[in-house]
């Protein structure tokens, strides 16, 4: 298990949902937390809510400069950072052939794949000029393995293709650095109550059982418990498993069809 106690924490997306989960979590465990979030009035009110030692960075992580200046004034905070938690994401449901490729879209692909990216490269830089090491930790989907079954029909066609983005990403970023002072994780969320989820699901009972949807804490339980198993990839549902083969049966096929 590994030891938080002492340690520096930052979070972003951290207002609310799946963010707020994982802090509250590492803050059991006894880190220092930073929440970043573009909205002040609730990352007021999640620090107050995870109490005394919390700290917030206000930044919209659509602007290209946000990850850099972030990384630096988290690290100022107590001198050192030894978890970054790209978990920022915003979503978009239209359909494909009715998607304006606009400010909007640019601004789902900014948030959800670049930031991240930037954030990566800011914090490997910190890293390697202090001679410390850190973990960092980016919040996927389920959306980025597959198609699946228990959303399609619900425009997610752009919000996916960021995702899918992202773990391909993520996957040769772990390739270029392996001898780079960072260790690096992959969560793949299913349906979680996030603030997104309930402003359609305001009774999360009422949810399909297809979905098998859970709470941002058993989410953040998860993230956690494959941190400290050394997973690089962390599904947080069995389904995704399961609406990966459509696509490895077709692969499949294809193959034997062309007798390769």
């Amino acid at each position: 298990m590994i030891d938080y106690r002492g340690t520096t924490a930052l979070v972003t997306g951290g207002a609310s949902g799946i963010g707020k989960a994982i802090a509250a979590a590492l803050k059991a465990r006894g880190a220092t937390v930073i929440l970043a979030d573009i909205n002040e009035d609730t990352l007021a009110a999640a620090a107050a809510e995870l109490g005394t030692g919390t700290h917030t960075l206000r930044c919209d992580l659509a602007r290209p400069d946000a990850p850099q200046r972030l990384i630096e004034e988290a690290f100022a905070i107590t001198g050192r950072l030894d978890f970054v938690c790209s978990n920022a994401g915003i979503g978009q449901n239209k359909r494909l052939l009715k998607q304006a490729i606009d400010e909007n879209a640019e601004r789902l692909f900014n948030v959800n794949l670049f930031a991240g990216l930037r954030l990566a490269q800011s914090y490997v830089a910190t890293l390697t000029a202090a001679n410390a090491r850190g973990r960092m930790l980016f919040t996927a989907s389920e959306n980025s393995l597959s198609l699946p079954a228990a959303v399609k029909g619900r425009g997610l066609g752009l919000y996916a293709a960021t995702k899918h983005a992202l773990l391909i990403m993520l996957e040769w970023l772990r390739d270029e650095t392996r001898d780079a002072p960072i260790d690096l994780h992959v969560l793949l969320p299913g349906a979680v109550y996030t603030p997104l989820v309930a402003k359609n699901l305001p009774d999360p009972a009422m949810a399909p059982p297809a979905l098998n949807l859970i709470m941002p804490a058993r989410c953040a339980e998860i993230a956690l418990k494959g941190m400290d198993l050394g997973l690089f990839y962390i599904p947080t549902q069995r389904h995704l498993l399961d609406d990966m083969q459509p696509r490895m049966n077709a692969m499949r096929t294809s193959v034997s069809a062309l007798e390769l």
